[in-house]
């Protein structure tokens, strides 16, 4: 039997696998880590324990045919359960452009597509070679998939965000739902079904990989400039003019003296960081990577030390000019 698994298992385990790697090859950037993507993996490879207690659960209670629970009840438990880790990591800031979101996302769906190609590997071994085939370069890729198109739009939508409304969660869930209910319509036609999939799923990630490139070159050169401005300001004599000087100066009158101070040494440190990961991410453009050295990490623990004694008043009171959004503390995470 265990041989039988062994010779069948690099038929339904590795076609998402490579894939993936694929998907890691085409980032020019190099946003994801390999460690996170293998923590991903794992994370997907969970939710299908959770999931088949879940559609266990509901099977029993709905009392439907297993073929219409497939096509209407799974999707959405499944799709669900891998959601919730994209959710996680867009609620963490470990996500900031198209690219990082359809990795990720491939990522949850692959590990999820794995464990249950292995279940179906270990109680259905005798199956013909063609049903792992099917569900190597079909279902898993499907998982993986799916998700990756909930990422990229949750991404389209949220990328102007700081706090996320979870309604902007609901479009890219309802494509996710939709898509895996359509390929679970489908089972008299396995080979034409994962060769769809194969057909239509590259060339949709590929243009999101694109328009991804463009867009973080444009932010790249359009934020450096502005930070640069911004450093240059504050280490002038010429700040206290400036109009930042100026709301800090107003600050005076609702908070003391010494934390006012720690709002400007906070505003210079995250300033100087967000230089520093545009630089790093500039160095991957051309094909290069540098080490964040120690004075970096002080400057992280420094600017950590500075939120705690500014206080989350504080930090909310320098949001006008602070301008936070989701991309911008992406990039912090990056660095860090």
């Amino acid at each position: 039997m265990w041989t039988d698994v062994l010779t069948r298992a690099p038929v339904g385990l590795l076609p998402v696998l490579i894939f993936l790697v694929a998907l890691l090859y085409l980032d020019s950037y190099k946003l994801v880590r390999f460690r996170t993507v293998f923590w991903v993996i794992l994370a997907g490879a969970l939710m299908v324990f959770a999931g088949y207690w879940i559609n266990g659960y509901l099977l029993t209670e709905l009392g439907w045919e297993v073929t219409t629970f497939k096509r209407y009840a799974s999707p959405v438990s499944e799709e669900a359960l891998k959601a919730a880790v994209m959710i996680f990591l867009f609620k963490t800031n470990r996500i900031g452009f198209l690219v990082d979101a359809a990795i990720l996302g491939f990522a949850v769906g692959a590990g999820f597509g794995m464990i249950e190609n292995f279940y179906y590997l270990y109680t259905l071994s005798d199956a013909h070679i063609a049903v792992w085939v099917v569900r190597g370069f079909g279902t898993a890729v499907m998982h993986g998939g799916v998700m990756a198109l909930f990422g990229i739009m949750a991404q389209v939508l949220t990328e102007r965000s700081m706090k996320i409304n979870p309604l902007l969660y609901v479009p890219g869930f309802i494509i996710a739902i939709t898509l895996h209910s359509v390929y679970n319509h489908f089972p008299g036609t396995p080979i034409l079904t994962a060769l769809g999939t194969l057909l239509i799923l590259p060339p949709i990630l590929l243009v999101a990989f694109q328009k991804s490139a463009k867009s973080m070159h444009e932010w790249l050169e359009l934020d450096f400039d502005e930070d640069a401005l911004l450093l240059e300001q504050i280490n002038s004599g010429e700040f206290a003019e400036s109009k930042i000087g100026r709301f800090l100066h107003d600050l005076k009158q609702k908070f003391p003296g010494i934390v006012v101070v720690d709002m400007l040494c906070y505003l210079r440190l995250y300033t100087e960081l967000a230089l520093r990961a545009k630089g790093v991410l500039m160095m991957r453009e051309n094909g290069l990577d540098t080490p964040v050295g120690e004075r970096t990490r002080a400057k992280f623990e420094e600017m950590h030390f500075l939120e705690k004694s500014i206080g989350k008043t504080g930090i909310l009171a320098m949001s006008p000019f602070l301008q936070m959004t989701r991309k911008d503390l992406w990039q912090l995470y990056v660095l860090e």
